[in-house]
């Protein structure tokens, strides 16, 4: 999509983010995916069935709601492009507004920050549990700030780079198609039971969708951190998905801090490798350091997208 329509998506996010009072009024479109493949969790994902069947099944589920999802999608742009210009590029960026989360993320996260910052550990580990999917009450301050970092470093890509990505490449319907699939994955695609067989295909694809915007959004940290390339180089692999250390790696460069390593799920310890094995603990402050960082990263994001857009006028 080479009109202006990434950059006035992004402009459009980064002023509004996602109201709240259009959330309780209207949810927001990913939730749509995310009962779809709840319903559909219900009825095939049955521990009865062969593991092949529920393979089988998680593949019919992904391909369910990613064909749905991107014919709407494509039939939305259609109708957009028959409006003239500029009305045809804000009518695509307000329907592409809603799958980026550059604002979304800053704001949740933020409040995490605010409130080891006032000495409040206890509502920090709350507000970090909202953006996390670990044990948080355990935590100490310094684990508290790292998966916050965490979380921000992986969520630049899923919730910010990769979306823009699709936009560019292959317009409304490749972004919901990704946010198809990036739901079903964070929903399903997991090794653990009862999705070890069901969530393979979620987990597969997503692995795919992310590769090329993993590692964009990796540089992208590393250059709005002015560092961080030796440790995204040697650690990025570190981590158990094929992406999330990418970013991961490039936050904990960029922050000088250790990152990852052992954490608790539902009261089971796994005992993680650390990506930035040279860094030292997170402290609150780099909590904002690499909010500063992820502002940074998403400017150079605005700047690609003017980019493409000019390209396209040329």
């Amino acid at each position: 999509m080479t009109e202006p329509v990434a950059l006035l998506a992004l402009g459009i996010e980064a002023a509004i983010g996602w109201p709240q009072a259009l959330y309780r009024r209207a949810g927001h479109p990913v939730g749509l995916f995310a009962r779809t493949i709840a319903r559909l969790d219900a009825r095939w994902n049955d521990p009865a069935r062969s593991d092949r069947a529920r393979r089988l099944l998680g593949v019919a589920t992904v391909a369910i709601v990613v064909t749905a999802t991107s014919t709407a999608a494509f039939g939305v742009e259609l109708a957009l492009r028959r409006l003239p210009p500029p009305w045809s590029w804000i009518g695509l960026a307000l329907a592409a507004w809603p799958a980026l989360a550059q604002r979304g993320l800053f704001e949740h996260v933020r409040p995490v920050a605010d409130r080891l910052h006032s000495g409040d550990l206890g509502g920090a580990r709350d507000a970090v549990a909202r953006i996390v999917g670990r044990d948080t009450q355990g935590l100490d301050e310094a684990g508290v700030a790292r998966a916050a970092i965490e979380s921000l470093a992986e969520s630049f890509c899923d919730g910010v780079a990769a979306p823009l990505f699709w936009l560019v490449v292959a317009g409304l319907p490749g972004l919901w198609a990704y946010k198809a699939i990036n739901t079903a994955d964070s929903l399903i695609g997991h090794k653990e039971a009862p999705y070890r067989m069901f969530g393979w295909a979620a987990a597969r694809i997503d692995d795919l969708a992310n590769l090329v915007p993993a590692r964009v959004a990796a540089c992208l940290l590393c250059l709005a951190g002015a560092r961080g390339w030796a440790t995204m180089r040697r650690d990025a692999r570190r981590h158990a998905s094929p992406n999330a250390g990418w970013t991961e790696a490039a936050m904990a460069g960029a922050l000088g801090v250790r990152l990852a390593g052992p954490v608790r799920y539902e009261g089971v310890l796994h005992d993680k490798p650390w990506i930035g094995t040279q860094g030292r603990d997170a402290r609150p402050r780099d909590i904002d350091r690499a909010l500063a960082v992820y502002v940074r990263a998403c400017a150079l994001l605005w700047l690609l997208a003017a980019l493409a857009a000019w390209e396209g006028t040329v």
